[in-house]
């Protein structure tokens, strides 16, 4: 821990959390206790209690004590947690705040004994002689000697109370475990409903919207073919009416095969990611180990870590191949994606790579980046497959 210097603001932000944290303490220890007798106002009362010693860590120490959940019985360990820190704070605070006033009291009376007194009277005060050049001599050392202690002591106070606050006012480890564990599953469940949704929106864009613009397009192909004696302005409308709605076709196919490919539900990741090596600008060597699916959450994943890893490739890498490798081993999805490009990429250099990481941690997955500049590059994935 580095030492706090005496001038520092911490160092008084240190010693005001201990000295004003002392009658904060007696205030709502005894609240506590007069509360005691009557259970339904000390329910409602705990709660206020600790946002208000939680302030006090906030304000000057800059910590955010975690709030504890809901509990479904108020007669539960994190209310009786609770107040025991508040019936214990007292002594606590007093205990720090007697020696850091000591400390820095000292020091003060150490670093001013140089002073001649001026009232006259018996040469001994506080039991020494201060109109002895040695014994001032002394008192100046001892002073000083606290004031490099007192913010030693004043920070070494606060870090015990926040210590005690941290086991009594924030949550346990079996509550924290708990919300994790609950954090852990929604996050599952929002990630399998966004993940069902795109192959619904696919399927509603496959089914309707993609149909209508093939028949669109096959009637004004047709009209085209056969209206040859139109005048030439109507030939030419009909014809760049045909070509748009190709193009409209097109981009909705590919728009509809980035939300989420109808292949990869039918016939699995095999026969998806042989579809992007297929189309990818640059020849692409696949090599697909899987002897059972994974679930179809992370199918999507992978299938996107390799179609925008491919994407990449052909964007900035300058490669003349690559190769992308997926097996399973056990409950693990691993996904390599190797390139002989140019190197140089980074998970900061652009929103694709980024992308990419973000969707892996969504999945409880890990990501391995090796692109030194000249290359090659390797993209490692280890995702659960479930």
């Amino acid at each position: 821990m580095k030492v706090p210097r005496p001038w520092s603001a911490r160092t008084w932000l240190d010693t005001s959390h201990v000295m004003i944290g002392l009658p904060v303490a007696v205030v709502l220890g005894g609240l506590t206790l007069m509360l005691a007798v009557a259970p339904p106002v000390l329910r409602r009362g705990v709660p206020v209690f600790t946002r208000v010693q939680r302030s006090r860590f906030a304000a000057f120490l800059g910590v955010r004590i975690p709030p504890v959940p809901a509990p479904v019985d108020w007669r539960g360990a994190s209310t009786w947690r609770q107040i025991a820190y508040h019936l214990l704070s007292p002594f606590v605070g007093a205990v720090a705040a007697v020696l850091v006033a000591l400390a820095w009291g000292g020091a003060v009376v150490g670093l001013l004994s140089f002073i001649p007194p001026r009232v006259q009277g018996p040469p001994l005060v506080f039991l020494v002689d201060l109109r002895n050049p040695v014994i001032v001599g002394i008192s100046m050392a001892v002073g000083l000697v606290l004031l490099l202690l007192a913010p030693v002591l004043a920070r070494g106070m606060a870090t015990l109370d926040l210590s005690v606050a941290r086991t009594l006012l924030g949550p346990s480890r079996t509550e924290l475990g708990q919300r994790i564990e609950t954090l852990t599953e929604s996050r599952a469940g929002v990630i399998d409903a966004a993940d069902a949704e795109r192959r619904r929106i696919e399927r509603d864009l496959h089914d309707g919207a993609q149909q209508r613009l093939v028949s669109l397009a096959m009637n004004l192909g047709l009209a085209r073919a056969t209206l040859t004696d139109l005048p030439e302005p109507a030939r030419e409308a009909i014809a760049q009416a045909h070509e748009e709605a190709k193009q409209a076709l097109k981009e909705l196919r590919d728009f509809v095969r980035g939300l989420h490919p109808a292949v990869l539900n039918d016939q699995g990741l095999d026969a998806a990611l042989s579809g992007v090596a297929a189309r990818a600008p640059l020849p692409v060597r696949l090599r697909v180990d899987i002897d059972r699916r994974a679930s179809p959450t992370i199918e999507a994943v992978a299938f996107f870590i390799v179609s925008e890893a491919l994407t990449n490739i052909a964007k900035h890498a300058a490669a003349t191949r690559a190769e992308v490798t997926v097996r399973r081993e056990g409950d693990r999805l691993h996904v390599l994606v190797h390139d002989d490009g140019c190197g140089g990429a980074r998970l900061d250099g652009g929103t694709g790579l980024r992308g990419l990481a973000q969707r892996i941690d969504s999945v409880d997955g890990t990501l391995r980046l090796s692109s030194p500049f000249g290359g090659p590059t390797a993209i490692e994935v280890d995702l659960p497959c479930e």
